[in-house]
């Protein structure tokens, strides 16, 4: 059979460039040695979640540590499954992490000198390689109908016997000459092959980065290389482009185990040194007694968006990640707590062979924890960037007085102090504590504990003697002035020493302020309260609080 005939008659090569000069048009990368240059390959599919960024995040600390690439690609080859949209939302979801890439799909960067970064894009340079494949011998097409593939499926299915296109299965691998060109002459479909060379009698012992030494069984499938439409699979694509974009390590799910076969013969047929690759666990939560894989049915969590939308901080999730990522990170970080997770040394082999287990309520600690590190201005535009994105009409509103915010923040969340409130786990948490301040979202259910008379008189006396430039101290006086006028002692100890001789303390009258002006029965500092509302407002809540 005249192979290079036939390779012409099957892939158009009128644009093709002989496949030895992509070499030159890729060459080998300018990193130092035993730099990582690191990929995320992610499908336009529009839903991008937790372990797209477990992956990411791993991607980048292995190229960046060792002054490596990271590269974003986006594998397209299945165009029934693209989303418009879904590259920009990859993109800037990621970048809300904190994970940016070096260069790649819609990276405006010097270094973009391996695309285009788009598998469908580059056709020609996989066809070139196909067309190649069938001059050695080593693909053939494959004429087998839908029907045809079904129907040999269930005849394996039925016998117990391993599906898919191989040995007396592959019906096309053995087509003569004359009925190869028949069949093209006849106008009938096909796709490309690969003609394997592999048998399961074989076994294959490789490293991988993070299970360690791994033995699979030798591909004996004659996988599709190249779809009828002349786009070519994930398998055939991945090959190709891990070469000529230069990647060292490629980090993966371990569903695709199951795969190294395949990309291992491929690379071998092809004539590349394949990357190291590195099979993550999947990340695992409790259910009951039983872990369980995270599920984008079951668990909201699993989507980034959820976090976005909630308002972690995405410093947070990153530094739980890592935890998550490597064993010794969080003995690491409590000794630097304020240091950059970027510091830490980031080792692949470090990470866990059995499935991560993700706990959200751990996430919520840590989120806590480095929420209450921020200062005011990093707290306002953490809450502000939320807000604008997530939050209501009257919240943009209130967050357009960046002054006032930050006094609030100072106040509520302890910004500034010694003492920092360490309870607020997301930006809509802290954007709903505020809104007290604010007269368009104050809506007290005032719950006194005292008669009216008494509330109404407390009330009232305040208001007489309150003058907005007073110190705490001072304001603090005139409250202890009208405990005796309701029956209070104007000093705890009093109260404590001889509670039977009074109604309450002073502290109670401050109580009954406390709630006329916030609604609450337990706030911040409420002269500094009352400070931040104004004289007009705070008097203005204190009359709508007297019990008529």
């Amino acid at each position: 059979m005249d192979l290079k005939k036939l390779a012409s008659a099957l892939i158009d090569d009128g644009d093709l460039l002989p496949p030895s000069e992509y070499e030159s048009i890729y060459p080998a990368r300018n990193c130092p040695d035993k730099a990582e240059v690191t990929r995320l390959a992610p499908s336009p599919t529009g839903f991008i979640h937790l372990g797209n960024l477990y992956s990411a995040l791993a991607d980048e600390r292995c190229a960046h540590t060792t002054d490596g690439v990271f590269y974003l690609r986006i594998e397209d080859t299945d165009e029934k499954r693209k989303v418009d949209g879904a590259v920009d939302s990859v993109i800037r979801s990621l970048k809300y992490f904190g994970i940016d890439f070096d260069e790649g799909a819609e990276i405006d960067s010097p270094l973009n000198k391996y695309g285009p970064y788009y598998q469908r894009q580059r056709a020609k340079i996989y066809r070139a390689f196909v067309k190649q494949l069938i001059e050695r011998g080593l693909a053939y097409p494959c004429f087998c109908t839908e029907e045809e593939l079904n129907a040999v499926r269930e005849k394996q299915t039925a016998e117990k016997q391993t599906t898919g296109y191989y040995g007396k299965y592959a019906k096309c691998r053995n087509l003569t000459e004359d009925e190869i060109y028949k069949n093209i002459a006849d106008g009938k479909k096909f796709v490309i092959r690969l003609k394997s060379q592999g048998s399961i009698e074989n076994k294959i012992t490789f490293r991988d980065a993070i299970k360690g030494e791994v033995t699979v069984t030798e591909n004996d499938q004659d996988v599709v290389i190249l779809k009828s439409d002349g786009i070519p699979t994930y398998h055939f694509a991945h090959a190709i482009d891990d070469h000529f974009m230069r990647t060292t390590l490629v980090i993966r799910g371990e569903e695709w185990l199951s795969s190294l076969p395949v990309h291992i013969e491929l690379h071998k047929v092809l004539g590349f040194k394949p990357p190291r690759y590195a099979h993550t666990s999947s990340l695992m939560k409790m259910d009951g007694d039983t872990k369980r894989k995270l599920s984008k049915r079951k668990d909201p969590e699993l989507s980034l968006d959820y976090y976005r939308k909630a308002g972690y901080y995405p410093q947070a999730v990153v530094k739980y990640l890592m935890t998550l990522l490597n064993s010794d990170f969080e003995e690491w970080s409590l000794k630097n707590p304020d240091a950059d997770y970027r510091t830490f040394k980031f080792r692949i082999e470090k990470m866990s062979r059995s499935g991560a287990l993700f706990d959200l309520d751990k996430l919520n600690d840590v989120s806590k924890t480095e929420i209450s590190k921020l200062s005011a201005e990093q707290c306002f535009e953490f809450l502000n960037g939320w807000v604008q994105e997530f939050g209501t009409d009257a919240d943009r509103a209130h967050f357009e007085d960046k002054a006032q915010i930050l006094k609030i923040l100072e106040l509520i969340m302890g910004v500034g102090g010694k003492k920092r409130r360490k309870d607020i786990e997301r930006a809509e948490q802290g954007v709903r504590l505020i809104d007290y301040f604010f007269d368009d979202t104050f809506a007290p259910e005032y719950s006194f504990r005292y008669d009216k008379s008494s509330v109404n008189t407390v009330i009232e006396e305040f208001i007489k003697t309150y003058d907005e430039s007073d110190d705490n101290s001072a304001w603090f006086a005139k409250v202890k002035e009208i405990a005796p006028k309701v029956g209070f002692a104007s000093e705890t100890s009093e109260y404590r020493a001889h509670p039977e001789n009074y109604r309450g303390s002073v502290s109670d009258v401050a109580e009954i302020l406390r709630i006329a002006v916030t609604g609450m029965a337990n706030s911040p500092d409420l002269c500094t309260i009352m400070r931040i509302l104004g004289r007009k407002r705070t008097v203005a809540r204190l009359n709508k609080a007297i019990i008529r």
